[in-house]
């Protein structure tokens, strides 16, 4: 039992803290994103997307958040590998709408940052290295392999070559330095919250000797 208490105050298993409902809310407002840009960019812009292949790699999201909220209750607490693999999902989900819309010729390509900064925030080192390696891996094949931008006119949209190294460095440099920061920010948060929770346990237990003394 002791073991137990030492572990849980040290943090260990914070990778299973976040409920299956945040991870849920999350996916919501990002399938919800996808959608409007998605009609946006068609209706608005007047951009010729491959529409019935976007919607159905939102769909996927969609029936995997609507299975989750029936077969588990809202109150489960993932554990790290199902958070890895919710996170995971969501990165390459992105990834597979990016490569329908342009690649990193699209602007929208900067959120791949999204699910390394939550893995960096709440999953071990292990799984933030991994969530970094297949983000980079993700960006760098959407370089060179994505369905173009096309107009009605059947025009191709397209930016200088350099521009797109330009936003493949960047979203790199990105990856490694937002994971990083988020990673040690939340460490010293942790290692604040032990110390504090180690401070009231010892608290509790000069207080409890006090009163048999007493």
């Amino acid at each position: 039992m002791a073991e137990t208490k030492f572990d849980v105050l040290k943090g260990r298993d914070r990778g299973s803290w976040i409920k299956l409902r945040t991870i849920t809310l999350l996916r919501w407002a990002a399938i919800a994103g996808q959608i409007t840009a998605i009609l946006v960019a068609q209706k608005l812009l007047g951009l010729d997307l491959e529409l019935s292949l976007c919607m159905l790699v939102i769909s996927v999201s969609v029936v995997g958040n609507l299975i989750a909220m029936f077969i588990f209750p809202e109150s489960k607490r993932l554990s790290e590998s199902e958070n890895l693999l919710m996170v995971l999902f969501d990165l390459i989900q992105l990834s597979l709408l990016l490569f329908l819309t342009g690649g990193l010729h699209n602007p929208f390509s900067i959120l791949i940052l999204g699910p390394v900064t939550v893995s960096a925030s709440a999953l071990s080192l292990r799984s933030t290295l991994l969530m970094g390696l297949t983000a980079i891996l993700a960006v760098t094949l959407l370089t060179e392999f994505h369905l173009p931008l096309r107009t009605e006119e059947g025009f191709i949209l397209r930016i200088p070559q350099i521009f797109v190294f330009g936003n493949w460095i960047a979203i790199v440099i990105a990856v490694i330095f937002l994971g990083f920061y988020s990673r040690r920010v939340t460490v010293e948060m942790h290692a604040m919250s032990d110390a504090l929770q180690a401070t009231y346990m010892a608290l509790s237990r000069e207080q409890k000797l006090t009163d048999i003394g007493g």
